[in-house]
């Protein structure tokens, strides 16, 4: 995420406003134009207003979402992100046609960085973050006060329905991700322990037949292959194949 938002940020320097207007998200002509501009919802997050709001946005990105993806993994971070930004992009459409404001083109991660904020603060609340390097303050304080702060006094320009929308959404996953998780333990739990009750019942079998057939060669070894009953016999020939079958189906995994 790092290098493709530096990466976007360079051809924005290098091609200015034109390619801010074809991949920014347009809230005045998203509906106008619908389908066409239907990839800007995923495409703006990638863009950013300046060096500052890029770097802002990574920086956040580095300190919060590299733990994030530690613990979860890169595909549900990356989804979770994501989702996040799109969550952004949809509350500001929304917004706009409800109430009819002033038509903007969004730009920035923003959205997609509450969202990771959000599901830091859910995760780990007691963490503490040095404000200026200087002021400790825990996580469970630090991250809500960023939102208020910025929805208050973020200014006339800055995205705040995408900031909100991406915050929500990355709030949802955080909460139905750990339950996800608890129930996809609890399935996983409940098939091994299926697994190993089959297995228990197939060695357990297995130690049947062979305490049979130690039984039926020391009645051959006593009075002879000729004189043990044909229960016996037919009993000695199945659980051979038997064996058989299984040593040919072990060879074949092997």
């Amino acid at each position: 995420m790092l290098i493709a938002n530096g990466s976007v940020f360079v051809l924005q320097m290098i091609f200015g406003p034109q390619l801010t207007g074809l991949l920014g998200l347009n809230t005045g002509t998203f509906f106008s134009d619908f389908p066409n501009g239907f990839y800007q919802v995923f495409s703006y997050m990638f863009l950013h207003g300046g060096f500052m709001h890029l770097a802002f946005n990574m920086f956040i990105l580095w300190m919060f979402g590299t733990e994030i993806e530690f613990t979860w993994g890169t595909r549900s971070f990356g989804r979770m992100y994501v989702l996040s930004g799109l969550a952004g992009a949809v509350l500001s459409l929304i917004v706009h046609v409800v109430f009819s404001t002033t038509p903007s083109v969004i730009v920035g991660a923003s959205g997609a960085i509450y969202g990771v904020m959000m599901v830091y603060w859910v995760m780990f609340p007691d963490r503490m973050l040095y404000l200026y390097f200087l002021i400790p303050v825990r996580v469970k304080w630090a991250i809500p006060g960023f939102l208020l702060i910025g929805l208050l006094f973020g200014g006339t320009y800055i995205a705040h329905m995408a900031h909100l929308g991406g915050a929500i959404m990355g709030l949802l996953y955080a909460k139905s991700d750990w339950r996800l998780l608890s129930f996809s333990r609890k399935v996983k739990s409940f098939k091994y322990r299926r697994q190993e009750a089959k297995l228990e019942k197939n060695r357990q079998a297995a130690q049947d037949t062979m305490r049979r057939v130690d039984a039926i060669l020391d009645k051959i070894n006593e009075v002879g292959i000729e004189n043990i009953s044909k229960a016996d016999r037919k009993f000695l020939e199945e659980a051979s194949s038997e064996l058989s079958r299984d040593k040919d189906e072990q060879g074949k995994r092997q």
